[in-house]
């Protein structure tokens, strides 16, 4: 990462590290990542953002700039860090974007804590993601081989054929590699222990949910299964896009985010 960050603790001494761009007094927006990637997955989107938005993005613990304490982790503890960061920054009636994991973080927080979240925006996400037999095999795989020989097919997952030699597509698999196997190894069983049907029905708050159309890792007929269990969601579905929306297609993306903080007050 090379840059010192500013971080939170939490109750058991866990520092999150994050950052903040926008005015101190603008409408919140705080953005949480994907398995394996860090708070700059988002950096496209945020610089097409409105210049009065207070934009908040962190590292899950085990990630980034975050520390790696020993697993394995809860959804639970997942979703209190997201609270002590918000807390932290008194951030009060935000619109809470999550992706992926990132995305069931978003949902857990706004069940227990709707005085912090007022929209969702749920982006490649479900409610329950894959079965605890496939995270238990990729647990395995990861502690034996390491996430080096597990990128590429992390990659084929995520991206469409053509678009993964880019760059970007790049810049994302150097992020996996980088990832700290333990963290990594400790989120998927937070994953794999996670099922927020019954939670997440009985939201009713502003929702946006939002699918790669291409994405192997949460295909869409998932993603609009979840945000359609919220009256009144909206679905987008982002054609030529994988599992990271906001790396592969940033500005269609950043269009609808930026519509729907609109329809909703929130700029």
């Amino acid at each position: 990462m090379g840059l010192l960050l500013p971080s939170i603790s939490t109750k058991d001494g866990t520092q999150i590290a994050y950052d903040i761009t926008g005015p101190d007094d603008g409408s919140a927006i705080v953005f949480a990542h994907a398995l394996g990637t860090n708070r700059s997955i988002w950096d496209d989107v945020l610089a097409m953002m409105p210049n009065n938005a207070r934009l908040i993005r962190y590292d899950l613990r085990g990630h980034g700039a975050s520390d790696v304490p020993d697993g394995p982790y809860a959804m639970g503890t997942l979703i209190s860090d997201a609270e002590a960061i918000c807390d932290a920054l008194d951030v009060r009636n935000c619109v809470f974007v999550g992706l992926s994991v990132g995305g069931m973080i978003a949902q857990g927080l706004a069940v227990k804590r709707l005085d912090i979240v007022r929209g969702l925006v749920l982006s490649n996400t479900a409610t329950k993601i894959g079965t605890p037999k496939l995270w238990d095999d990729r647990i395995k795989v990861v502690q034996e081989h390491g996430l080096t020989a597990f990128a590429n097919d992390i990659l084929a997952r995520w991206f469409r054929p053509e678009f993964r030699h880019t760059p970007q597509a790049q810049a994302c698999r150097d992020m996996i590699i980088a990832t700290s196997t333990k963290g990594y190894t400790a989120t998927c069983s937070a994953i794999s222990g996670t099922d927020f049907y019954t939670p997440t029905s009985g939201l009713r708050l502003p929702t946006l949910g939002v699918a790669g159309s291409d994405d192997r890792a949460t295909p869409p007929d998932l993603v609009r299964e979840t945000v359609d269990l919220i009256p009144g969601a909206d679905f987008k579905l982002i054609r030529r896009s994988g599992h990271l929306p906001c790396v592969d297609q940033p500005a269609e993306f950043a269009n609808y985010l930026t519509a729907f903080l609109s329809r909703i007050s929130h700029l």
